[in-house]
C-alpha cells in the first residue's frame, strides 16, 4: 500500500512553498506520493524559511496561479485536491474561479486547510481575505480543517471546552462547507485550572472534532510530547486529500466506499506514525516524517463520542486459532441443532452464531434460549447476532454486531452490560472510520467484508471489498 503505479490517482496541492522543506508543498507532495497517489502542486506563495523562521515572501501573480491550474488540468486531470496557503483575496477568487469552471461531472473532492491564523496565533491573512473565502471556496470545500484559532476566528468566539468545540464546528459546517475537521481539542486542556469538569477535559490525548450532516464525532490520538511537529496540518489535510482520491483506484477495494470521516481517519493515522519518529533537522522544531502508509493500527485514531470518555477496558480476546475453520452463521434452532450434533460426529465446531435479523421479543428470548441449551451441551460457544440482552440474560458466550445495532447498543448503556457480564463482542467493520470505532471499544474480534458479492444475503448494503481490502485488515 501507498506505493505510486499505473493508475493511482492525481491529487493536486495548491499551496505555498517552504524552502526549508517542512511544511507546505514539500511536505503536500510527500504525503500524497506516501498514501500511493500521483502529486501536483500549483504555487500560490514562495517563502525564504528554514526550522527557525520566515525572512521573506514573494506572490506570483494571480494569472500565473490559474496558467498553472489549466496545464495541469489539461492532462493530469485530478480526483482531489488540497487548498492549502492562499493568503489574498485575489489569489481565493483565482482558485475559487478555476473550481466553478470545471463540469460538474469532474469535480474533484476539496479539502480546505484555511491557513488563517498560525497555531502560535499570528493572523496570517486579512478580515476581508477570510470573509471571501468563507463566501467563494466554502461551498466547493469537501472537507475544511481549521485549528482552533482558526475556528474562533471564523465563529467569533474563544473555544475554551469541547462544548464550545461542537459549537463551533455546528457553525462553521452552517457557512457551506460539507464536513469539518476541527483541530486542536487538546489545547482545550493545556491549564488545568480553566477545565470545566470531566466533560471538557481533553487531558492526555490528541483530539479533533469531524461533523458532516450524519453527526458529529471525537478522533482520539495518543500524543507524543515533542516539538518536532512542522507541518502538521499541512501534511494531515494532503493526507486527507489523497485518502479521499483513492476510490478512484482501478483496484479500490476497501476504498471504493471512502467516506470524509474515513478519510479524516486515515490522514490522522497517517499524521500520527510521522510524529512518532519525527525528529530536529535544524536548529528550530523538525517536520513531521513521511513513512509510508499507515497500515499500523497502533497508529489509528479511536472514535469516541465522549471527548473526556476513559479508555476501554476491552473484552476477551479471540485468536484466528481458538476459532474452527469455519464460524457458522444460522437464522434457525434447527441449523444449531445439525451444527452441535456434527459436532458429537467429530466435526471441528468450536462456535456457532444465530441470526435473527427481523425477529424481536418473545420469539428471540426462547430462540436464543433453546440455542444456548444445545450449544451447552455440545460443548460449542454460542454467538448471538445484535440481541445482546438475550445474550446477556441466559449465559451466551458472546455477541456480534454490526454498527447500526452497536450505536444504539452504546446509546443504551450494552457495553457496560457486555463487560459486566464477561460475554465476549464481535465487531463488523466495512470501512476505516468503522475499525476506529471498533478498535475504541477493543473488541473480542473484529469481521470485515463483504469480500465477493453475494446471492445469499440480501442486504449488505456495501461495496465488496476485494482481497487487497482483508490484507490490508489484516496488517492493520
Amino acid at each position: 500500500f501507498g506505493v505510486v503505479a499505473m493508475g493511482s490517482p492525481t491529487v493536486y496541492t495548491i499551496a505555498g512553498s517552504d524552502s526549508g522543506g517542512g511544511a507546505g508543498i514539500q511536505a503536500d507532495l510527500h504525503a500524497i506520493h506516501g498514501m500511493g497517489c500521483h502529486g501536483c502542486s500549483a504555487l500560490t506563495c514562495l517563502t525564504a524559511q528554514n526550522s527557525v523562521g520566515v525572512t521573506a515572501v514573494h506572490t506570483p501573480p494571480p494569472d500565473f496561479l490559474r496558467a498553472q491550474l489549466d496545464a495541469l488540468h489539461s492532462d493530469l486531470p485530478c480526483s482531489s485536491v488540497k487548498i492549502g496557503m492562499l493568503g489574498t483575496s485575489e489569489t481565493i477568487e483565482c482558485v475559487a474561479g478555476w473550481l466553478s469552471s470545471l463540469p460538474p461531472s469532474s469535480r474533484p473532492a476539496v479539502v480546505l486547510d484555511p491557513v488563517m491564523i498560525a497555531t502560535s496565533a499570528a493572523r496570517l491573512i486579512s478580515e476581508g481575505a477570510q470573509a471571501d473565502m468563507v463566501s467563494k471556496l466554502f461551498p466547493h470545500t469537501t472537507l475544511l480543517t481549521p485549528n482552533k484559532y482558526e475556528a474562533e476566528a471564523l465563529c467569533g468566539y474563544e473555544l475554551r471546552s469541547p462544548l464550545d468545540v461542537e459549537r463551533a464546528a455546528s457553525d462553521i459546517l452552517s457557512m457551506g462547507c460539507e464536513a469539518v475537521l476541527l483541530k486542536g481539542g487538546h489545547t482545550l486542556s493545556s491549564d488545568p485550572s480553566k477545565l470545566e469538569g470531566d466533560k471538557n477535559s481533553t487531558a492526555g490525548y490528541a483530539q479533533d472534532y469531524f461533523l458532516d450532516a450524519s453527526g458529529g464525532t471525537w478522533l482520539r490520538s495518543g500524543r507524543y510530547e515533542t516539538d518536532n511537529t512542522h507541518g502538521t496540518g499541512c501534511t494531515l489535510s494532503s493526507a486527507i486529500a489523497s485518502a479521499l482520491a483513492l476510490k478512484d483506484t482501478e483496484e479500490a477495494g476497501c476504498f471504493k466506499g471512502m467516506t470524509s470521516l474515513d478519510a479524516a481517519v486515515l490522514g490522522k493515522a497517517y499524521v500520527t506514525k510521522g510524529v512518532s519518529s519525527s525528529v530536529r533537522i535544524g536548529a528550530g522544531p523538525g517536520p513531521v516524517q513521511h513513512k509510508g502508509f499507515p497500515s499500523e493500527s497502533r497508529y489509528f485514531p479511536t472514535i469516541v463520542s465522549e471527548p473526556s470518555s476513559p479508555p476501554p477496558r476491552g473484552f476477551k480476546l479471540m485468536r484466528p486459532s481458538d476459532f474452527g475453520n469455519l464460524l457458522p452463521v444460522v437464522d434457525t434452532t434447527e441449523w444449531v441443532r445439525r451444527l452441535c450434533e456434527a459436532k458429537g460426529k467429530g466435526a471441528d465446531v468450536r462456535d456457532v452464531q444465530v441470526r435473527l435479523k427481523g425477529r424481536g421479543g418473545g420469539d428471540v428470548d426462547d430462540v436464543v434460549a433453546e440455542c444456548q441449551r444445545l450449544c451447552v451441551a455440545a460443548g460449542v460457544r454460542l454467538w448471538v447476532n445484535d440481541h445482546y440482552e438475550a445474550a446477556i440474560k441466559h449465559g451466551c458466550f458472546g455477541v456480534h454486531m454490526g454498527q447500526s445495532d452497536l450505536k444504539e447498543c452504546l446509546k443504551k448503556g450494552g457495553i457496560e452490560a457486555l463487560l459486566k457480564a464477561d460475554v465476549a463482542l464481535g465487531i463488523s467493520t466495512h470501512g476505516f472510520a468503522e475499525l476506529s470505532v471498533a478498535l475504541g471499544l477493543r473488541p473480542s474480534y473484529v469481521s470485515f467484508g463483504p469480500v465477493f458479492g453475494t446471492k445469499s444475503k440480501s442486504d449488505v448494503g456495501f461495496e465488496d471489498q476485494g482481497v487487497t481490502g482483508v490484507r490490508l485488515w489484516r496488517s492493520l
